[in-house]
């Protein structure tokens, strides 16, 4: 019996994920998008690797 009734749950939610997706409802989760690591400029080879300054932005 309760097999039944979980066979019938399911199909429910079968049948609401589709008519869902008829209108456009997406019914996952959004992926967070992965970060992008863009250099604007090279760094030269004698500056300071763990001192940044906000103000000067030239490597």
């Amino acid at each position: 019996m309760q097999a039944l009734v979980e066979l019938i749950a399911g199909l429910i939610a079968l049948l609401a994920a589709a008519v869902l997706t008829q209108f456009g409802v997406d019914t996952h989760a959004p992926r967070a998008a992965d970060r992008e690591v863009h250099r604007t400029t090279d760094c030269r080879a004698d500056a300071p690797a763990a001192v940044f300054s906000e103000t000067d932005q030239d490597c």
